[in-house]
Formats: C-alpha cells, sequence, structure tokens
C-alpha cells in the first residue's frame, strides 16, 4: 500500500549552458569616451538546437520579463569570462554588463557593456587583438525527454546569466598564433601578463607536431583564461 503522506518528488534542477558564436563587437563614443559593446542572438526558443534541447517561447518569454525587471533595469545583469562552474555569478570574474534584452522572432537580442575590470579588459584585449568570441546564457531549470528524443526545457528555468563571453571554436588558433608571434593578450599588469604568455609559450614548444598542437590549442586557451 502505497504511503499517501509521501512527499512529491520535485524536479531535478540541472544547470544548462547555451553557446552561440554569431555576436558582434561594436565600438560606440560618447562624450570623447570609447566604449566595447557585444550584440546578437543571445538566447533561441522554439529550436532544437547543437546540444539536442529546445527552450519553449513561452519559457523564455517569461524569464526574460523577470531577468529585464530584476536585473537588466536594476542594473546588476552581470557575466563573467569562461565557463564558471555553477549558477551564481562570481564577482571576481566579471567582464561585462548587460544592458537590454529583448524579443525579436524567435530569437532574444541582447547587447552587453564590456567593463574596465580585469576580466572586462582581457576580453577587450583579446578581440582586439584578433580572437572571435561567443556568448553562453547560462541557468538552471528540468529538462524533460520527448520521444523524439529532444530535452524541453521546463517552465521553471532561470537564468543566471543571459550571457557569459567564451572562446568560438576559432579562438584558440588565433589565441595560440598571438602567442607564438609574441603578442600582448592581457590587461595593464605586465607581470601577470609576461608570466601567462610565457608559460603557454613553453607549453607550445613541448607539442612536437602540428597535430599535437591543432589538438591542444584549445586546451592551452582554456587553461590561459583559467589561470588569470
Amino acid at each position: 500500500m502505497s504511503n499517501p503522506f509521501k512527499p512529491q518528488e520535485l524536479p531535478k534542477m540541472k544547470l544548462i549552458r547555451e553557446e552561440i558564436e554569431s555576436v558582434e563587437f561594436l565600438v560606440e563614443q560618447k562624450n570623447g569616451k570609447k566604449s566595447m559593446y557585444i550584440e546578437g542572438v543571445f538566447l533561441q526558443g522554439n529550436i532544437k538546437n547543437r546540444n539536442g534541447r529546445m527552450y519553449p517561447m513561452e519559457t523564455l518569454r517569461k524569464e526574460v520579463s523577470r531577468y529585464n525587471e530584476n536585473h537588466v533595469a536594476a542594473g546588476r545583469a552581470l557575466g563573467e569570462l569562461g565557463h564558471p562552474d555553477g549558477p551564481t555569478v562570481n564577482l571576481d570574474r566579471v567582464s561585462h554588463k548587460i544592458v537590454s534584452l529583448r524579443e525579436s522572432g524567435s530569437n532574444f537580442i541582447g547587447k552587453a557593456k564590456l567593463l574596465s575590470t580585469p576580466m572586462g579588459k582581457i576580453a577587450s584585449s583579446l578581440v582586439e587583438e584578433g580572437v572571435k568570441l561567443g556568448v553562453s546564457s547560462r541557468g538552471i531549470g528540468s529538462l524533460k525527454m520527448t520521444r523524439e528524443g529532444i530535452n524541453v526545457v521546463g517552465d521553471d528555468f532561470m537564468l543566471a546569466t543571459a550571457a557569459d563571453i567564451v572562446a568560438d571554436p576559432s579562438a584558440p588558433d588565433a589565441f595560440v598564433e598571438g602567442i607564438m608571434e609574441g603578442k600582448d593578450w592581457v590587461w595593464d599588469g605586465g607581470i601577470l601578463r609576461e608570466k601567462y604568455a610565457q608559460k603557454t609559450y613553453k607549453q607550445i614548444n613541448t607539442l612536437v607536431s602540428q597535430k599535437q598542437l591543432d589538438e591542444n590549442k584549445l586546451n592551452l586557451f582554456n587553461n590561459f583564461l583559467n589561470s588569470i
């Protein structure tokens, strides 16, 4: 006989990240001061993405409305450089502030301003040196598998951030080439810049073949971001 007082099992919430590569980095000038922005698609609804997940538009619309009201409008919609491990924003790794997020068809177009934080300066330096970066939304929610094998994100979905800045597939190539050419990659503070650039250069020199280098470019780039 089943226990009528047995508590109902709650849906399991998972950390969910989705990467978007097609964003633009813009420079805008106001009152003689230049600022760098990211602009493009931050979220996509009603489509199976490459991770096999689908976000119903109603779920995104509801969550974006909450996020805009509680975070964007309040000036605290922040994002990080890299791939954080959890659903919270780490202030010591913040690189940008999201200033707008609006619906357009089945997409949500976002715009974010790079900040003068250590991570914001690193992101700006990478872009200026030709590294292509993308964005990745980060949130928590439940998933339900359909018969077609699509993981549908539940209406309990909550955004931690509409966009972290991440490397797109071509970023490690430009990064490694830049290190080998002796480019300055990071922000003002030569000791840190030189230390990590030299460390990466030494790692590159231990890879004896082009094949090994190609296979390890992404690891080299991610290790660099994680070590600063």
